[in-house]
């Protein structure tokens, strides 16, 4: 059987670098692409050396070279998180258009299926709840988060442009939060942000009066479904997240319950846009892939703050 190769840019990344490992374990050669603007090479220090995977150092805005036969791309490269994408407006507009765009290039070239790694964000601040595929969103495209949320909107027109009029074999992705080993501590999201504090001895900080909700889904959950649908038939966008959802003052108070912390929940006002509930409806993923979620969400965390543990304790 001739071996697969799949090519994962932003595979330095919490995602992409577990999406490296699953790929591998699946007996295919992998090429991880990243600029390392908000990539870590300790994500994948540990398959340097295996002899099927490469890592490229490269800015996919540019022209994408990649020799030989590339069967899967997976098009993971964007900051994700707020702090992130506030912090590099331009260069996250930038990679969700012609980051995209040369990826979608580099598919068509190899004839290749590519999978685009879009986001719960497309859908905004919604005003249907919980989401489905079929809801449009409602999003403000000149707001603060609107470089982020725009950007992956672009990426699923274009994406679905190159498949109707190149034949180009897309899958579309749609992520809702996911948490596990890898994160960042400084990533801006909730959990890495209330572990760190607590584990600093500092107040948590919730936003707003912590009323807004969330559906936390575990790493390998998500590679889980992500993996399936690559090798599905399924054309238009699917949700892939935890429909258990949580406020995230619950939350908060779930996290400093596990870490026996003594630490205190503060609030400040709310970040602009920021969307009050946020829920997959998984319906699609469970007819058309098969997929569900399986760890539940005290089991995730108590391995994830482990892995944050050891990032901040000596």
């Amino acid at each position: 059987m001739i071996q697969k190769t799949a090519v994962v840019t932003g595979g330095a990344g919490f995602l992409g670098s577990h999406l490296c490992d699953r790929l591998i374990s699946e007996g295919m050669k992998v090429v991880c692409i990243d600029n390392l603007l908000t990539g870590n090479l300790n994500n994948i220090s540990h398959l340097f050396g295996n002899e099927n995977f490469t890592f490229l150092k490269h800015d996919i805005t540019n022209f994408i070279f990649v020799p030989g036969n590339v069967d899967y791309i997976l098009h993971f490269a964007s900051p994700a998180s707020p702090i992130d994408y506030l912090k590099l407006p331009i260069q996250t507009l930038k990679v969700g258009s012609l980051g995209t765009h040369k990826v979608l290039g580099l598919a068509k070239e190899k004839n290749a299926r590519i999978l685009l790694a879009s986001t719960s964000e497309v859908y905004g601040d919604p005003e249907i709840h919980p989401q489905e595929e079929t809801y449009w969103g409602n999003v403000n495209p000149i707001g603060p988060r609107g470089v982020y949320d725009e950007a992956k909107r672009f990426a699923e027109a274009i994406t679905m442009a190159y498949h109707r009029y190149h034949g180009v074999e897309t899958r579309i992705v749609r992520i809702f939060n996911t948490y596990g080993p890898r994160m960042r501590l400084d990533d801006g999201r909730a959990l890495p942000a209330f572990v760190g504090q607590a584990l600093r001895g500092q107040d948590i900080t919730v936003f707003g009066d912590g009323s807004q909700t969330r559906s936390f889904c575990y790493v390998s959950d998500l590679v889980e479904g992500i993996y399936r649908l690559l090798l599905s038939d399924e054309v238009e966008p699917v949700n892939i997240g935890n429909p258990d959802e949580i406020t995230i003052k619950q939350f908060a108070e779930e996290v400093l319950r596990i870490m026996n912390s003594k630490s205190k929940i503060i609030y400040q006002p709310l970040p602009q846009d920021d969307p009050k509930v946020r829920q997959p409806n998984i319906e699609k993923a469970k007819r058309i892939l098969g997929w569900q979620p399986k760890i539940d969400r005290e089991e995730g965390l108590k391995i994830t703050i482990e892995y944050f543990k050891n990032l901040v304790l000596p």
